[in-house]
């Protein structure tokens, strides 16, 4: 190992260091980690139970995203938890906290990049829906969690942090409209209507909670500390993806033949024979 590389890994290993020993010596930060972690640990053991009796292909489909979101979760708050996926940034000139090196957890973009589409496959197959459908909430969801990681980690302009917070935002509303106008019908198509609208009234009302954290919190106008924030970004969390997915598990253990077909081709067992 040349002089270089050694010095380089010295202090990226300073670095993670420094950045584990803040997060422990903030508790608001460290708890919500951490219960997030425990959380998870539990619920991807309730939800294998749950899902042991499922047979149907598109049932085990909604289940196997469900059991995604907390698996996802769990490696990415251990990431957090490690100070992995957490970094020091200075803030630009403009900024509230300009000059100042504050905290950013943006490994939670990570969290929300890989499980939020899941539920969003989950709902998409609950509702029936077709794949073009699907896939524009999918890569418009996507868009949104890559684009607000974006407008976290900028440090060169205040102001490119809110264009890219924008951007973000716009994907939002796609994903939102494809909740609120398109899936709706589909769902009372398929007959899972009741369910698809108690999970799209708890995923549209929550998911709206992330933005105005990131608005309120170090990232945008500093309103709240790094650990109130980050609680509000756990606790959002608990409800939008546990407690979503709980529900949608305990709907579809129970009531099955309800989502045993496929309109979109997506974990039915096979075309419908022609009539002879």
């Amino acid at each position: 190992m040349t002089a270089a590389s050694t010095t380089a890994t010295t202090v990226l290993q300073a670095t993670q260091s420094d950045v584990l020993q803040e997060i422990q010596s903030n508790f608001l930060l460290n708890s919500s980690l951490w219960v997030n972690i425990a959380l998870a640990g539990v619920v991807i053991l309730l939800f294998i139970a749950m899902g042991r009796d499922i047979e149907s292909p598109r049932a085990k489909l909604i289940w196997v995203a469900t059991m995604l979101v907390p698996l996802v979760s769990i490696s990415s708050y251990a990431g957090l938890a490690s100070g992995l996926t957490v970094g020091f940034l200075q803030m630009p000139p403009g900024h509230a906290l300009a000059g100042q090196e504050v905290l950013s957890p943006w490994g939670r973009y990570l969290t929300w990049t890989f499980s939020t589409p899941m539920i969003l496959l989950a709902l998409g197959l609950l509702a029936d829906t077709d794949i073009a459908s699907l896939f524009t909430a999918i890569t418009m969801d996507i868009g949104m969690c890559v684009t607000g990681l974006a407008a976290a980690l900028i440090t060169s302009s205040h102001l490119l942090r809110w264009v890219f917070y924008g951007i973000s935002c716009a994907f939002f509303l796609a994903v939102l409209y494809v909740l609120l106008v398109q899936w709706p019908a589909d769902a009372e198509a398929a007959g899972t209507s009741e369910i698809f609208g108690t999970l799209k009234i708890l995923t549209v009302v929550l998911w709206l909670g992330y933005p105005i954290l990131w608005a309120l919190g170090s990232e945008g106008v500093a309103l709240l500390s790094v650990g109130v924030t980050s609680w509000g970004y756990s606790g959002l969390d608990i409800l939008a993806k546990y407690v979503f997915a709980f529900l949608l598990l305990r709907w579809v253990a129970a009531n099955e033949g309800a989502v045993s077909g496929s309109g979109m081709g997506i974990g039915s067992s096979g075309a419908a024979p022609a009539d002879d």
